[in-house]
């Protein structure tokens, strides 16, 4: 809220000291008029060209309907609860894929074990494309804002509900939807711009959403942060317009409350996870073949590249070192990559990541398993010794629990979800009981490479158990639960 308020009060104190209280007065009072008028005249203007509203209907706002990341699980598990607890609601999904609304069912079923038996109403989005960050090399946050915009229209254009939920993070969507007189629930994953995002320009630190080149220019990066700032204070208005806000974890939580214009507190509902499932895999299994795996959309902030250096870092280490007893696990055991690839760029980035892994000289030790069936994934999961983690500022980190439940050891990045919400110290009879890694720099994910693949067979038992234990918080009972809380007083009723 303060972050918020910081830019146009900060605007309006520099107006003040050049022009005088007076006129800053007048200004104000001019900008929310013109604020005002445009509203009115675009809720007019809506009305006119949007069809009648459906009573009763529920629109789920998610453009890659069809995909296969932690974001759709939680579309077709609210799917499923929401037709669970009131079964005469129709509900609608927004979807730009290709998919029908039986081949999107037979897609949740396949990756995430979720039987939907009821049948739903696909509004077909053409344009997709809109809010792909490929389509805009430049003042990429903007153009996929107004983006979203457009491809929020085109779904109302062909069907206006009841009550609108986002759960994909288009958050400049809100504003449209209420002046069109329909409810807004969201369910944010990730903000758009954080607080976290601000300070690594300031720094000028490179990440894979501020290149070198920016970070090593001092005017270019002044110029990003004031359009950062300014973003941030419109998402922080866009936000404000959601009836209903949830958070997927306490960092997104926290700056939620810094950034969006809400007294309200947001409600934080914890992903579902494949906790249930997963959890009757056997601990006290025989390992018969060592490995780590992955489990992770092909994507830049995922940072697989990190991962492959790190194997190939304790490999190294092993070669250097063979008469440590740690060596031959570690030499025999292999990396599994286990992701989604939704688009040429994610095979792009796929191509990157095996050019990358024969110049580390580890191809023959890493496997890559591209939209892999949920069955497929439970048995990778159920043989696996360790799973990474390494995106920074994770906002949650579905795989990792899945790792925990599986009662696969997670090595993790130690940011935001991962440290806030999921591998924590367990209080136990004689002390603390670690529940997994966490790490931050290459030497560190080495290293907790090299400690899981050297554990013996009781403490990597003892660490399993923990991670599991903790894992039980993150259930699809739960989330179903505290979804349903959140949204009930402004579900139809019915």
């Amino acid at each position: 809220m303060l972050f918020g308020l910081a830019a146009p009060l900060a605007f309006l104190s520099l107006t003040a000291i050049a022009f005088g209280w007076e006129f800053t007065l007048f200004f104000t009072l001019g900008a929310s008029s013109v604020v005002l008028t445009i509203g009115l005249a675009a809720r007019v203007w809506l009305k006119k060209t949007l069809p009648p509203k459906q009573e009763g209907t529920v629109a789920f706002f998610h453009p890659e309907a069809s995909g296969g990341g932690g974001g759709e699980r939680v579309l077709w598990v609210a799917v499923q609860a929401l037709q669970k607890a009131q079964p005469n609601v129709k509900i609608v999904v927004f979807s730009a894929s290709k998919y029908s609304s039986q081949q999107l069912l037979e897609s949740a079923a396949d990756r995430f074990n979720i039987s939907i038996t009821a049948s739903i109403q696909v509004v077909q989005l053409a344009h997709g494309d809109y809010v792909s960050p490929g389509r805009y090399p430049r003042f990429t946050l903007l153009g996929q804002a107004i983006g979203s915009v457009r491809l929020a229209y085109e779904g109302l254009h062909q069907l206006r509900p009841e009550l609108f939920i986002d759960t994909s993070g288009w958050a400049f969507t809100y504003p449209m939807c209420r002046l069109s007189g329909v409810r807004v629930a969201c369910y944010v994953h990730y903000p758009t711009v954080s607080t976290d995002m601000l300070q690594r320009v300031r720094q000028r630190k490179s990440l894979y959403n501020n290149s070198n080149r920016v970070a090593d220019s001092r005017p270019a990066s002044w110029v990003k942060l004031l359009y950062y700032y300014v973003f941030a204070w419109f998402y922080s208005m866009a936000g404000a317009c959601a009836n209903v806000v949830m958070v997927n974890s306490s960092w997104t939580a926290r700056h939620i409350r810094q950034l969006w214009w809400k007294l309200e507190e947001p409600h934080r509902v914890f992903p579902p996870c494949l906790t249930a499932d997963l959890q009757r895999l056997p601990l006290d299994r025989k390992l018969k073949h060592l490995y780590l795996v992955s489990v992770a959309q092909f994507r830049p902030e995922k940072d697989h590249p990190l991962q492959l250096q790190a194997y190939a870092e304790a490999r190294r280490w092993a070669q250097a070192n063979p008469q440590d007893r740690s060596s031959e696990a570690i030499l025999a055991s292999r990396l599994k990559l286990v992701g989604s690839s939704r688009n040429a760029g994610d095979e792009a980035a796929i191509s990157d990541l095996r050019r990358l892994a024969a110049q580390l000289g580890i191809a023959d030790t890493v496997d890559f398993h591209v939209n892999v069936s949920f069955s497929e994934l439970r048995m990778l999961l159920g043989n696996a010794v360790a799973g990474l983690h390494t995106m920074v500022d994770e906002h949650f980190g579905i795989s990792v629990v899945e790792y925990m439940a599986a009662g696969v050891v997670p090595i993790a990045h130690d940011s935001a979800g991962p440290k806030e919400d999921i591998v924590q110290m367990e209080a136990g009879k004689g002390g603390y009981n670690i529940t997994g890694y966490l790490c931050s720099t290459l030497e560190q994910y080495s290293s907790a490479i090299i400690e899981a693949l050297s554990l013996d067979h009781t403490s990597r038992l003892k660490i399993a158990a923990a991670a599991r234990r903790k894992a039980l918080e993150f259930s699809d009972e739960r989330f179903c639960r505290e979804f349903l809380e959140a949204v009930q007083p402004i579900l139809p009723s019915l």
